[in-house]
């Protein structure tokens, strides 16, 4: 060492820590030298000489007895310290000057919040307590030893209350609104029942730690700061109020400022604009596990106060609760004095938000049909070249916003060779996460429209409707009838008896419209609570827009009944409740099937705003000839099966027939094996119409025996023995 080098004073108990703030760096020194202190006083107090080894730390004893001593050894203790050789060095070293920068203290360091929020001797030394645990490793040994428990491994107030010269003075620590526990700078784990705990182990977050001690380090991980964005076009609405509160207001606890808009849409491009035209920086939280953890969210919040920053939380699936109502939205204290944009998709989400902490929401739009052209050619480059028509069906089925279509692009770019149009529906569907809960059951298509049997009139509105759904983007976005129809698909009804294919016909339309199929469960659609069908159908109705679908509402009836006079409350809502489903299904852009059997009981005005009734009547001979040969089992003899003698007899719907095969089948079964190989496997006439008087019996109806002509015998064996 030169003759001119000063020895470096240690800060903490690891001699090579240091932070970059002076001012920290002296309370850090404070806290280690008045805890060596205490050391020194445990090993007097417990009656024992100090271990050889400066290393060696003094035994537990007993705590109750340690507690009633306080106040006989309180004189003792303030004497040893001016006595003692080693408590007397440490506590002149305890006196000594202060250490202060000389320069103007940057914003978020320890010295900028001992100014800022003018605190007192006490307070600083709490805060720096808890700074010095979070940064030197070293410590938890030897709080345990001052707290006399080695349970405890955290500072405390009680240790607060220990090392400090005037043990009075932290009593206004002990306050939950104090600024350093309001702002996030310390925080109590535990209950705390709006009290402060003494025994409550206190800490600083990581995240607040560092910047404490070095205000000049770079973002923790998670937060990024976004490039400002200048929107050049006058802005309106919200987006023009915004930047003007945000300049203007005082801030004295959370602004929370809403972001409305759909996943992929242009909600951090608008954030970024108005963080500009209000002049200060905005960081996005990126690491999406932590909002769940209201602690860390307190954390992030505190660190983009101290950087004077703007946060965006646009991790929204993270950011939002479930809950029995659609959940809510994780923010952070409304104490501390942070300005966050949330992302979220419905205003409910933010419904718990104390109404003074909110600003007006900033609603994003939805991309029109345009606009996502234009992306998807954008970022598809020469690849699109070819598919304008594809694009433009993509475009219009699958309504993703744009920073989802240049993900999905980014992904159809990585494939070898030219695109099909197969290739970019994959890609959408895969890229959609279409949740309709407990109302809906996605189905599975087992027919096409060859399948279903329907006379000709029936047959040829199955074909329009086809026709019409795969016609919609042409029309629409090419003839022009986007804006006066809004956009708006199909709907239609099936009504008929239970049984003649209203189901099957919705499976075909499926299949050769390549949708998938959703089928509503009105049992949990229908509430009988005052307003919760409305919220089911909202539900349903907004997570069917993302994309085209068919949703099924069988038993239609239940749902769109006649509107009633208005007797009472629950009449005047029901009534509300039809009204809102007729205008939602005048806006859904896909093909809303509803199916009853009841067609009567349907409320006119919903009957004139659909686009194609379809009557499914029960089949007459010839269709149920087609019928009876569609459903005969592939890989069974059913050579004796008389289909034209079943087809005139038998007055059954499809669904019946269907039935009917099924139940002879499993009669004819006799384990031998599922092949014909043999003769082994043979549908009789015998198990068929045995099967068909079973049906009949379900449907509680009855046949003469001349009707089954020939088997009038084996089904007079049925009832008689």
């Amino acid at each position: 060492m030169s003759a001119t080098s000063q020895p470096i004073e240690a800060v903490t108990f690891a001699p090579a820590l240091r932070a970059a703030d002076p001012s920290a760096n002296y309370w850090m020194r404070q806290v280690m030298l008045r805890l060596r202190r205490e050391v020194c006083w445990c090993w007097h107090e417990r009656g024992l000489q100090p271990a050889p080894s400066p290393t060696v730390l003094p035994p537990f004893s007993d705590r109750l007895i340690g507690t009633l001593d306080q106040s006989r050894f309180w004189a003792d203790k303030q004497r040893f310290f001016t006595t003692d050789a080693t408590a007397r060095y440490l506590t002149d070293q305890i006196g000594g000057a202060r250490s202060r920068s000389a320069a103007r203290p940057s914003r978020g360091s320890f010295e900028w919040v001992v100014e800022s929020l003018a605190l007192d001797d006490v307070s600083t030394f709490a805060l720096a307590l808890g700074l010095t645990a979070a940064f030197d490793a070293s410590m938890t040994s030897v709080i345990s030893a001052c707290l006399n428990d080695q349970t405890k491994l955290h500072p405390t107030l009680a240790l607060v209350q220990k090392l400090w010269d005037v043990p009075e003075d932290v009593l206004r620590l002990a306050d939950p609104f104090h600024p350093l526990f309001r702002l996030g700078l310390l925080q109590q784990t535990g209950p705390h029942d709006g009290e402060a705990r003494w025994d409550a182990p206190l800490s600083v977050p990581s995240l607040v730690a560092e910047l404490l001690l070095f205000p000049e380090s770079s973002l923790p991980h998670g937060l990024v700061l976004l490039a400002p964005v200048v929107d050049r076009r006058e802005p309106s609405g919200a987006a023009r109020v915004v930047p003007l509160r945000l300049t203007a207001l005082h801030r004295d606890g959370l602004r929370v400022v809403p972001v409305i808009g759909a996943k992929g849409s242009g909600r951090r491009a608008l954030v970024q604009a108005v963080s500009a035209a209000a002049g200060k920086p905005v960081v996005e939280w990126e690491g999406a596990a932590a909002l769940e953890d209201q602690r860390s969210l307190n954390a992030i919040a505190t660190v983009v106060w101290l950087k004077d920053l703007y946060l965006f939380l646009s991790s929204e699936p993270a950011a939002v609760v479930p809950g029995e109502k659609g959940g809510r939205t994780v923010i952070p204290s409304a104490a501390i004095p942070a300005t966050v944009f949330v992302a979220v998709t419905d205003r409910h989400q933010l419904a718990h938000v104390p109404a003074a902490a909110l600003l007006p929401a900033l609603d994003v739009a939805p991309a029109t049909f345009e606009q996502r052209v234009e992306v998807w050619k954008r970022h598809l480059g020469r690849k699109a070249t070819a598919l304008g028509a594809e694009i433009a069906e993509c475009a219009r089925r699958f309504r993703l916003e744009p920073d989802t279509i240049a993900t999905v692009c980014r992904e159809l770019n990585a494939l070898p060779g030219p695109l099909q149009s197969r290739d970019l529906a994959d890609a959408c569907r895969a890229e959609l996460a279409s949740d309709l809960g407990d109302l809906a059951t996605l189905v599975a298509p087992r027919f096409s429209v060859t399948h279903v049997v329907l006379p000709h009139k029936q047959q040829v509105l199955i074909a329009e409707i086809l026709k019409a759904m795969r016609s919609l983007t042409e029309v629409h976005y090419v003839w022009g009838t986007a804006k006066a129809w809004n956009e708006s698909g199909l709907s239609v009804l099936f009504a008929g008896p239970p049984g003649t294919g209203k189901t099957m016909a919705a499976e075909a339309l499926a299949t050769d419209l390549d949708l998938p199929l959703y089928r509503i469960d009105l049992s949990q659609v229908v509430n009988k609570y005052i307003g919760e069908t409305e919220k089911n159908l909202k539900r349903v109705f907004d997570a069917a827009d993302v994309a085209d679908m068919i949703l099924f509402f069988d038993e239609a009836d239940a749902l769109f009944g006649r509107r009633t006079e208005v007797s009472d409350a629950h009449d005047r809502y029901a009534n509300l409740e039809i009204s809102y489903l007729l205008e939602r299904m005048e806006r859904f852009k896909g093909l809303a099937i509803l199916a009853t059997n009841r067609k009567k009981d349907l409320d006119d005005a919903f009957l004139r705003r659909l686009r194609y009734i379809v009557d499914f009547p029960m089949p007459d001979a010839a269709e149920r000839r087609k019928i009876w040969r569609q459903v005969m089992p592939v890989y069974a003899d059913c050579s004796d099966v008389e289909v034209d003698f079943l087809a005139a007899q038998f007055p059954l719907a499809g669904g019946s027939i269907r039935s009917v095969v099924l139940n002879a089948c499993l009669q004819c079964a006799d384990g031998s094996g599922l092949s014909a190989d043999g003769g082994r496997a043979r549908l009789t006439m015998k198990a068929v119409v045995t099967a068909v008087k079973r049906e009949f019996d379900k449907m509680n109806r009855t046949l003469s025996l001349e009707q089954y002509g020939a088997y009038a015998s084996t089904i007079e064996g049925l009832d008689h023995e």
